[in-house]
């Protein structure tokens, strides 16, 4: 079943582009051309899911989200013309699930809609004690994972990590809150020890270690690969 999606790009010929592959997969689409519309359409709709562009006039994408974030707990994808890991950053701290840099392929935005909307409607995996990506399995009940059938033999702390990553398909897990989900708060190490795990996981995955994405200066998050 599709969802009503709410766009916000002041460029006219990307904002269309993007609409027509959503409406393309179902989807109902809301346009705003300026962050301004884009409040307005928000408080008059029931919206699924939004993807913002941080630079629009009237009202920048920095605001719409921090605004959308107080009242709302919908997926948002914020658009970035620039590759500055601050930007990444803002975003993540306003409250974004992800994000996109200019110029995007809308068949890869497209697929990020679908994982967000996937996780936002508890669909990651039927069975609730189990979640999958693919081939990758990690089953709660036994404390394992599985690529292919086969036991990775985590670590206790290398499960909680994958676990956490596999909670959150698609979003970016930053290492201050994998260090105080996983570690607890009074530990008083640093980041070096998720990056540690991380390499340790990936070694593990072998094939299917690129599905873990290092957001540079932010965290990682856990995606197949389009």
């Amino acid at each position: 079943m599709g969802k009503r999606i709410m766009i916000a790009e002041d460029e006219d010929r990307i904002r269309e582009i993007v609409a027509e592959y959503l409406e393309d997969d179902g989807h109902e689409v809301v346009q705003a051309e300026n962050g301004r519309e884009a409040i307005v359409l928000f408080d008059k709709y029931s919206i699924d899911l939004a993807i913002i562009d941080i630079m629009m006039p009237e009202i920048d994408g920095w605001s719409v989200c921090k605004k959308l974030r107080n009242c709302s707990d919908v997926p948002i994808i914020i658009i970035t013309a620039r590759s500055d890991d601050d930007d990444k950053l803002m975003g993540f701290e306003l409250g974004a699930d992800d994000y996109v840099t200019k110029p995007f392929s809308p068949k890869v935005l497209n697929a990020r809609v679908k994982s967000l909307l996937k996780r936002a409607n508890g669909t990651v995996g039927a069975n609730p004690d189990i979640l999958k990506l693919g081939d990758l399995v990690v089953e709660r009940r036994s404390y394992t994972a599985k690529l292919r059938g086969e036991n990775l033999n985590l670590t206790t702390r290398e499960y909680e990590v994958l676990k956490q990553l596999m909670e959150n398909q698609g979003s970016v897990l930053t290492r201050d809150y994998l260090l105080d989900t996983i570690w607890g708060e009074d530990y008083f190490g640093d980041g070096r020890i998720v990056d540690a795990h991380i390499k340790k996981i990936r070694k593990k995955l072998k094939d299917y270690s690129p599905n873990i994405k290092t957001v540079l200066r932010v965290g990682y998050k856990l995606e197949l690969d389009i």
